[in-house]
C-alpha cells in the first residue's frame, strides 16, 4: 500500500479503537450517575481529567453534569494548571469544589516537618477523605489508568473503599460481563475509573481527535532544571538546587502534572499534540516512571499511598 492508503487505514483503525474506549467510558459514567446517590468528578486540569470532562459532556449534555467537579489542591501546583482548571470549569458552567491541603494543615489533620517546602503529594489522601466526608460523596470518578503504575494495574473499574477510605487490592469486587456492584454502606465509597483501559497514547490520540485544549506546560518550552537521579527536577523555590548540583536550561515538557515538589518534566522538543503522539508511540519509560520523584522511593510507594486513601 502507498503511504496515503496506509495513513487512511491507520486513521480508521485508530478511530474505531477510540470509539470503543469512548463508548465504554461513557457507559461507566452513566452507571455512576444511575447507581450512586452523590458522586463527584475529580478534575485537576491535567490531561486525563480534561479527557474525562469531554466524556462527561458526551454522556450528559445538553443537561448539567449530575455531579460537581472536585480538585484536591496541594497549594503547590503549577500556576498554569490552576489557571486552566478555573477557566475550564467556568466555561462549562459546572460547580467546582476545591479541597485544600493548606486547610488540612491549619486544622492539624496534616502535619509536615516544613509546611512551606515539604512535598504535599501524599497529604492529598487526608484532604480527599475529609472532602468526601464533608460532602458525603459515595463515589469519586477519576482519570487513573492501569498503564500508569503497578498499583494502578490492580484496580477494578469500580474500586471499593471501606469506611476508613482505605483500599484493599485483595478485597475488590468481581466485574464479570461489565456488571458493577456499586452498593456501599454509609461512610464507604467507590473510586471509579472510566478510562482504566486507556493508555497514555490513547489519551493523546483522543485529545487530538477531539481538539481538546490543555495547559501550556504539556508542550515543549524552555525551563531551568536540575539533573538529579535520572530525572529533570524543575528549579523552583520549592525545589531548589542542592549543594554541588548544576542548573541547566533545557527544552522540556511535562507528561503528567501534579505537586511541584514531586513532578518532573522530560527532555522534549514536541510542541504540538501530533509531535507528542509520535514521541509517546516510541517511548519505553512509563509516564510516572519518567516524571514522578515520589514513585522512585520504592516500587510499593503508590500502593502504600492508595491503601491510606490516595486516589
Amino acid at each position: 500500500m502507498n503511504t496515503v492508503v496506509d495513513k487512511l487505514f491507520l486513521d480508521s483503525a485508530s478511530n474505531k479503537h477510540l470509539d470503543w474506549l469512548e463508548s465504554e467510558a461513557i457507559h461507566i459514567m452513566r452507571e455512576v450517575a444511575a447507581e450512586c446517590a452523590n458522586p463527584a468528578l475529580l478534575f485537576s486540569g491535567g490531561k486525563d481529567s480534561v479527557v474525562m470532562l469531554r466524556l462527561a459532556e458526551k454522556a450528559f449534555r445538553p443537561g448539567k453534569f449530575p455531579f460537581p467537579l472536585v480538585h484536591i489542591d496541594t497549594g503547590h501546583n503549577f500556576d498554569e494548571v490552576i489557571t486552566f482548571r478555573d477557566k475550564r470549569a467556568a466555561e462549562l458552567g459546572e460547580r467546582l469544589i476545591v479541597g485544600s491541603v493548606e486547610d488540612s494543615i491549619k486544622r492539624g489533620t496534616v502535619r509536615l516537618r516544613n509546611p512551606l517546602t515539604d512535598s504535599r503529594n501524599a497529604a492529598q489522601a487526608v484532604t480527599l477523605l475529609e472532602t468526601i466526608a464533608e460532602h458525603k460523596f459515595d463515589a469519586c470518578i477519576g482519570g487513573a489508568r492501569r498503564d500508569e503504575e503497578k498499583a494502578r494495574a490492580k484496580e477494578r473499574i469500580f474500586s471499593f473503599r471501606d469506611e476508613f477510605g482505605q483500599w484493599n487490592p485483595k478485597a475488590q469486587r468481581p466485574e464479570l460481563w461489565d456488571l458493577y456492584n456499586t452498593r456501599v454502606h454509609p461512610g464507604e465509597n467507590m473510586r471509579v475509573f472510566p478510562i482504566s483501559n486507556w493508555t497514555e497514547l490513547d489519551v493523546w490520540q483522543y485529545i487530538a481527535r477531539e481538539k481538546l485544549e490543555l495547559p501550556s506546560i504539556y508542550f515543549a518550552h524552555q525551563r531551568e532544571v536540575i539533573p538529579r537521579n535520572g530525572l529533570l527536577v524543575p528549579l523552583t523555590p520549592l525545589t531548589p538546587a542542592k549543594e554541588g548540583e548544576t542548573v541547566e536550561t533545557q527544552t522540556v515538557r511535562f507528561r503528567t502534572v501534579g505537586d511541584i515538589s514531586c513532578t518532573c518534566p522530560v527532555s522534549s522538543d514536541a510542541d504540538s499534540v501530533e509531535a507528542i503522539i509520535a514521541e509517546t508511540a516510541v517511548t519505553q519509560i512509563t509516564e510516572r516512571g519518567a516524571t514522578r520523584m515520589d514513585d522512585q522511593t520504592s516500587e510499593a510507594s503508590m500502593e502504600k499511598r492508595k491503601k491510606e486513601g490516595y486516589f
